[in-house]
């Protein structure tokens, strides 16, 4: 159990065992219980919330939650209300990210199997925390909230003085008197304890020491699951609201102004919810028009706190005058508390500067919430899922299942995803982000025939029926592909993990079926507008909004052209430049993106060949750490030198999987694919090797083009480096004794000098005896390298280097473990170290009078 706890969680001594620690249930204030709702900040200290902060560093976890539970059955909500704000912020922490509360986010039940219990048990949605939320929902308390911890763009935009798009905030803010600081939303207790749990998720950095803890084991990450399984149910429906005493009568819901009516939406047109509740009779006759606020709530929040985030410069794009326009007459219209002149944007941005940067778990948790809404709305029954069949005996239940994604989750969702894809870094994290967007554009995967498919059937045709889902989303399938395919562009793709992320995305694009979907979508977008002026003004005035338009208009075709026209105007605005997904800018980014998979595959071969090579040709001797290290490097280092060859084989395997998908999905020829790697120069040479990087041919040399070094990055290509300068002014590498090699440096200088003249002329003799010198005092191949750049060629040029002695390779740990073992055997023969030495010295003089002869037999044949 983390140490905070036991400063932030709640507790309670039993009322018999302190009597004096609890007050009669009075009041204890001269105020009227009205005055004391209406201003909580009038109120005297509670003497209860003392109680409860003095002892909660005094009892363990498990009885302070058990005497919280007795407190929250025996006290009246009058008391129990002033105890509220402390006891969410102790049990999620405070929004400012200093107390951790009960650190959910690091709870695992293997862990702490006791603490995870109690909390999961304490917290759930039918537990006593649940139970508190009603007890207060029923007398309508109100609790503060600040606005500055609100998501990015919706402070700036409160703070500029303009309603947020959601209804979330509508009758809510509370601008401050004169002379007061902050704005504050009135929250009832349900949107305030929900506002705690969602933030903590953001506002929450994990511990020291919690970096490698499974986010699917958390309590967080289950109790999001749980509150989603009981307010968004995918069978039966909604639970109502626990009682708050055994036997009463349940708490209502948190009454609605006539200004905001229940599940609006957003939207200018009266939404289809809104019908239907104007005209029920008695809202006694559908129960669950009693709850279905709690999961509208809920939703919002959620979606509001975990979406609605993205960069300055999409925020800068949202605040444009023209679409400020659009949104202002409906802002306005909705709360005349807002009537005070709009500041300028300018000064809006200024008040949004902060970057925000999502985090691994909190993509993870996002993704919790997609897959759950999808099987939420594909839970409608097979009659109620056409908006032709709607009827006014419809729940409300139904048809905030056909709502939820459309015109709750869409817009954010796709700048959510758009601000991730623009900015999360290039490393295999990603492949959470990934599998968020692919599960939202897979909801058949999550629809309840499913489970009555085949699991044999490997290739199974996306049905007709998800052709309206894909048309109303066809920028999160075709903007955001283009989006993944200039960041697989820039990743390395020998790596296995980005290797699987290209191959999961080509996979569900090809499924069949669904490129002919979104080809259709496009088409619908692009055709010309055949309809009458005040229909299409209806539809496109309002650019920030989302919606499913569902009257039925005649004819079909222009319903659906409609639809695709209103989801990307109100996603990009009428002024957006579409890129179709295939069109001739993507498919040539395609193209290229099928050559650099052509290019990763030789690669990881290339790779997999050389360290075969490397380990079979190693010598013994390197087992014990003494062989030489190579400095020219032929790779970039990447995770297949970890993995080895299991390693190559899937990703061998993955690419070619994924550029047979693109093939199908584009429909690309053997013939394209051989074309564009010839063209590209993706062709191996003669030995096998690859060749030098993409160059062309300047008056200093080669300089390297953008391909070029993209395949310099990536490892796809590389030079032949190798170290061209003074040999004996090389670093001192690991396998050399240090104090040795500079010892030998100076001895061998001071030969050098003093004996410069006599070794320039032995060397420059033309019998025997020159040519054994020049083998022993010149570096060999010295006039042969030609590789050196313009600034070496000239430094080389204007310091010529005459004969020499090098004594270094006496320094190196392999030279003197090699005399060692000589002089070891040697005495196994009884011979001493004397001859022994002078054996050694006799062998090396044949060994170098045949080499000496062999060398200049290759001159002359060279000649």
């Amino acid at each position: 159990m983390p140490s905070s706890w036991a400063a932030h969680s709640c507790h309670l001594l039993a009322r018999r065992a302190h009597p004096v620690l609890w007050f009669p249930k009075v009041a204890v204030f001269n105020v009227p219980q009205e005055a004391a709702m209406a201003f909580p900040h009038l109120q005297q200290p509670s003497f209860l919330l003392a109680s409860l902060k003095a002892d909660s560093v005094n009892k363990p976890f498990a009885q302070r939650c058990q005497d919280l539970v007795k407190v929250i059955e025996d006290f009246p909500a009058k008391e129990l209300h002033a105890i509220f704000p402390w006891l969410v912020e102790s049990i999620f922490g405070s929004l400012d990210g200093v107390l951790v509360g009960w650190n959910l986010r690091c709870l695992q039940g293997r862990v702490s199997p006791v603490e995870y219990s109690i909390a999961m048990e304490f917290l759930d949605p039918g537990g006593p925390m649940m139970k508190l939320v009603y007890k207060l929902q029923a007398e309508d308390y109100k609790f503060d909230f600040p606005v500055s911890y609100l998501p990015g763009p919706v402070k700036a935009s409160i703070q500029e003085r303009v309603l947020p798009d959601s209804p979330l905030y509508h009758n809510k803010v509370q601008f401050p008197p004169t002379g007061g600081l902050g704005l504050n939303l009135a929250l009832n207790p349900f949107e305030y304890y929900m506002f705690f749990f969602a933030l903590s998720l953001i506002t929450q950095k994990p511990l020291p020491g919690t970096l490698h803890i499974r986010t699917s084991d958390c309590a967080y990450f289950i109790l999001v699951d749980r509150y989603l399984s009981w307010f968004l149910p995918t069978e039966g429906s909604v639970l109502p609201a626990l009682s708050s005493s055994p036997g009463g009568p349940n708490p209502s819901p948190a009454p609605r102004t006539p200004t905001m009516p229940f599940a609006s939406y957003g939207l200018h047109h009266t939404s289809l919810l809104k019908r239907h509740i104007s005209h029920q009779t008695s809202v006694n006759a559908d129960p669950a028009s009693h709850e279905i606020w709690r999961s509208e709530t809920l939703l919002q929040v959620f979606v509001e706190m975990w979406l609605h985030h993205y960069s300055l410069e999409m925020y800068q794009k949202m605040q444009s005058p023209h679409a400020k326009l659009e949104v202002l007459h409906y802002r306005l219209s909705v709360s005349s508390a807002l009537h005070s002149p709009a500041q300028p944007s300018l000064q809006a941005l200024h008040a949004y500067q902060e970057s925000f940067t999502p985090t691994e778990e909190h993509v993870l948790v996002v993704r919790l919430l997609l897959k759950h809404l999808h099987a939420f709305s594909n839970s409608l029954k097979p009659e109620q899922v056409s908006p032709s069949t709607h009827s006014h005996a419809t729940s409300p239940l139904e048809e905030f299942k056909r709502a939820a994604v459309p015109r709750f989750v869409q817009q954010k969702l796709y700048l959510f995803l758009q601000h991730c894809f623009g900015h999360w870094p290039l490393d295999a994290s990603f492949r959470a982000v990934l599998e968020m967007w692919l599960s939202y554009l897979q909801p058949w995967r999550y629809a309840p025939e499913k489970q009555a498919q085949s699991s044999d059937c490997l290739a199974r045709c996306v049905s007709e029926r998800w052709a309206p889902f894909v048309q109303e989303n066809l920028l999160m399938y075709t903007k955001l592909f283009v989006g993944f395919l200039s960041r697989a562009l820039r990743t390395d793709l020998v790596s296995p993990k980005n290797a699987l992320m290209v191959f999961r995305v080509a996979k569900v694009f090809a499924q069949p079926n669904l490129a002919e979907m979104i080809q259709k979508g496009e088409q619908l977008f692009l055709e010309p507008e055949l309809v009458i002026p005040h229909r299409q003004h209806r539809l496109f005035t309002a650019p920030t909004f989302t919606g499913s338009f569902l009257s039925s208009w005649p004819p079909a075709v222009t319903d659906a052209s409609f639809k695709v026209k209103s989801h990307v105007y109100s996603l990009e605005g009428q002024d957006c430049k579409y890129t179709p997904m295939f069109g001739p800018e993507v498919r040539t980014l395609v193209l290229r993106l099928a050559q650099l998979i052509t290019q990763a595959k030789q690669t990881a071969k290339s790779i997999s060949d050389q360290c075969g090579e490397s380990t079979a040709g190693r010598p013994f001797l390197s087992w014990l750490g003494f062989c030489s290290t190579d400095t020219n490097g032929s790779y970039a280092a990447n995770d297949l030198d970890e993995m080895g060859q299991d390693s190559v084989r899937k990703t061998d395997e993955y690419l070619e999987k994924a550029l047979e998908y693109l093939c199908q999905m584009f429909r690309l020829s053997e013939a394209q694919l051989t074309q564009l790697t010839l063209a590209l120069g993706t062709t191996q040479d003669e030995n096998g090797k690859k060749q030098l990087p993409d160059c062309v041919v300047g008056e200093d040399g080669l300089i390297l083009t953008p391909l070029g070094r993209y395949q310099i990055i990536n490892g796809l290509r590389r030079f032949d480096i190798e170290y061209q300068g003074d040999s004996e002014l090389q670093p001192i590498r690991s396998y050399e004794i240090a104090s040795l090699v500079r010892v030998l440096f100076r001895l061998s200088s001071a030969i050098n000098r003093r004996f410069a003249g006599p070794m320039a002329a032995l060397c420059s003799r033309a019998d025997f005896l020159g040519s054994f010198c020049r083998y022993h005092l010149t570096e060999p191949g010295l006039a042969d390298r030609h590789l050196l750049s313009p600034v070496a060629r000239g430094c080389a040029a204007r310091r010529p280097r005459g004969p020499r002695l090098s004594l270094r390779f006496l320094g190196s740990y392999r030279t003197l473990l090699s005399l060692l073992l000589a002089f070891f055997v040697a005495s196994l023969f009884c011979i001493g170290p004397l001859p022994c030495a002078l054996l050694l010295v006799l062998g090396y003089l044949l060994y170098a009078v045949a080499m000496t002869l062999l060398t200049e037999r290759s001159k002359l044949h060279h000649l």
